[in-house]
C-alpha cells in the first residue's frame, strides 16, 4: 500500500483534484494550438505560446514562470536552481527587455519601406490608427486599472504583439499572459475585425474609390528619382527624429531601422540581413513564445482583469481601425484627390495581413481596384506609429 501510495502521489492527479482551473488553462492551450497548427493563425506565435502555456501549467513540472520582484534580484544561477529552467528564460530574456527589440530587428530586415515612401501622405494614416491605445487607455483607468495596468491593455491597440510585451514587461510584468494572448489572438483575427469595423464605417461610395485613377488624374508633383538612396537614407532619418523626440522608443525603433538598413545596403550586409531575419529572429520568437505562454498560470490568468483585458483589447484594436478609416474621409472632405478609406484601416502594425485583408474587401467591390500597394503604405507606417506610441506610454508612465 506505501508503494501504491507512493506512486499515487508521484502522479499530478491529486493535483489536478486540488486545483480544477488547471484544466481550464491546460484547455485555452489547445485553444492556442488548434487556432496556430488548423487554423493557421499566426502559427509561428500561437504555437509555442500555447505549448508553454501547457508546460506552465503541467502540476509539477516546475514550468511555470513566477512574476515576483523578489526573484528578479537573485543571481541567475540561483533562479535556475530554486525555479527551472524557464523562470532562467524569462528573466535574462523577458525581463531585461531583450527579445522584443531583436525580434523588431528581423522586422526591420524583412520589411521595405518603398511603398511607404512612394506614397507618403498615406503614412499619416498609421499615426490615426494609433487612437485606440489612448481611448482604452483613459477607458481601462475609468474602470479600475492603475494607469500603468491600462497603458500595456491600451497598447494592444497598436496591433503588434512585441511592442506589447515591451511595454507590458516595464509597466505591468504581472499581466504579461493576458496582454500577449489578446494582442496575438486579435492579430490572427485581423481577417475577421477589419470587414467587421468596415461594415459600419464605411459606405458603398468610400469603397469603390479607385487609388490608380486617382494618381491619373492628381499625378504626384515630386516623384522619388532615387528609390534605393531613399531606402538607405530613410532609417537614419527616422532613427534620429526618434531619438530626439521619444528616446523611450529607441530601442524599438532602432533595431528596426538598423534591421531594415542592413537590408537595404545590399550584398555588403547580406550576411547581417540573413541573419536578422532568419536565426536570430527565429530564436528570439521560439523564446518569447514558450516563456510568455508559462507566464499564464491559473492565479495569473482566471480572473476578472483578464476578462476585461480581453474585452478592452478588442475594443483598442476596433477603435484604432474605426480611427485610421474616419482620418481618410476627413481628409477626403479638403481635398481633390481621394483616398479610400480602406487605406486608413490599415494603419494597424500587422503587416502585411491587414493590407492584403483591405486589398481582398476592396476587390469584392470592384475587381479592378487593387489597393494593396497603397494599402501597405499605411501598414508600414503603423509599425513605427505603435513603437512610438508605447514609447509615449513608457516616458510618461514608467517610474
Amino acid at each position: 500500500m506505501n508503494i501504491l501510495r507512493q506512486l499515487y502521489e508521484m502522479t499530478a492527479l491529486q493535483g489536478l483534484i486540488d486545483q480544477p482551473g488547471t484544466l481550464i488553462m491546460i484547455l485555452i492551450g489547445l485553444i492556442l494550438l488548434y487556432l496556430g497548427i488548423k487554423k493557421e493563425y499566426e502559427p509561428l506565435l500561437l504555437v509555442p505560446i500555447g505549448f508553454g502555456l501547457i508546460l506552465a501549467n503541467a502540476i509539477g513540472g516546475g514550468m511555470g514562470v513566477i512574476t515576483n520582484d523578489e526573484i528578479s534580484h537573485l543571481p541567475l544561477i540561483e533562479i535556475a536552481k530554486k525555479y527551472g529552467i524557464m523562470n532562467l528564460l524569462y528573466y535574462s530574456l523577458i525581463k531585461t527587455g531583450l527579445l522584443p527589440p531583436i525580434i523588431f530587428m528581423g522586422v526591420g530586415a524583412l520589411t521595405d519601406f518603398g511603398p511607404m515612401l512612394r506614397n507618403l501622405r498615406l503614412a499619416f494614416f498609421g499615426a490615426a490608427a494609433q487612437i485606440g491605445i489612448f481611448t482604452v487607455l483613459f477607458g481601462a483607468i475609468l474602470v479600475g486599472f492603475t494607469p500603468q495596468e491600462a497603458g500595456s491593455l491600451g497598447i494592444i491597440g497598436g496591433a503588434d504583439g512585441p511592442t506589447a510585451i515591451y511595454t507590458t514587461i516595464i509597466l505591468a510584468p504581472h499581466l504579461l499572459g493576458p496582454i500577449a494572448v489578446a494582442a496575438y489572438s486579435y492579430m490572427a483575427l485581423v481577417p475577421v475585425i477589419i470587414p467587421l469595423v468596415v461594415r459600419f464605417t464605411m459606405s458603398e461610395k468610400d469603397l469603390l474609390i479607385n487609388m490608380k485613377e486617382q494618381d491619373r488624374l492628381y499625378p504626384s508633383k515630386r516623384p522619388i528619382k532615387n528609390i534605393r538612396v531613399a531606402k538607405i537614407i530613410f532609417p537614419l532619418v527616422i532613427g534620429g527624429i526618434v531619438a530626439i523626440a521619444v528616446p523611450t522608443a529607441v530601442p524599438l525603433i532602432g533595431m528596426l531601422m538598423f534591421g531594415n538598413l542592413v537590408k537595404e545596403i545590399g550584398m555588403n550586409t547580406e550576411r547581417l540581413h540573413k541573419a536578422a531575419s532568419g536565426g536570430i529572429m527565429n530564436t528570439a520568437t521560439i523564446f518569447l513564445g514558450l516563456t510568455v505562454g508559462a507566464t499564464m498560470t491559473v492565479e495569473t490568468f482566471l480572473n476578472m482583469k483578464t476578462i476585461l483585458i480581453i474585452a478592452g483589447g478588442f475594443l483598442a484594436f476596433a477603435i484604432s481601425i474605426a480611427g485610421g478609416i474616419f482620418a481618410v474621409k476627413i481628409y477626403n472632405l479638403f481635398n481633390k484627390k481621394k483616398i479610400n478609406p480602406l487605406i486608413g484601416a490599415t494603419g494597424l502594425s500587422a503587416v502585411p495581413m491587414a493590407s492584403r485583408v483591405a486589398n481582398e474587401i476592396s476587390l469584392k467591390h470592384d475587381p479592378g481596384n487593387h489597393i494593396l500597394q497603397y494599402a501597405m503604405a499605411s501598414n508600414i507606417s503603423g509599425v513605427i506609429g505603435s513603437a512610438v506610441a508605447a514609447g509615449v506610454l513608457l516616458s510618461v508612465l514608467a517610474h
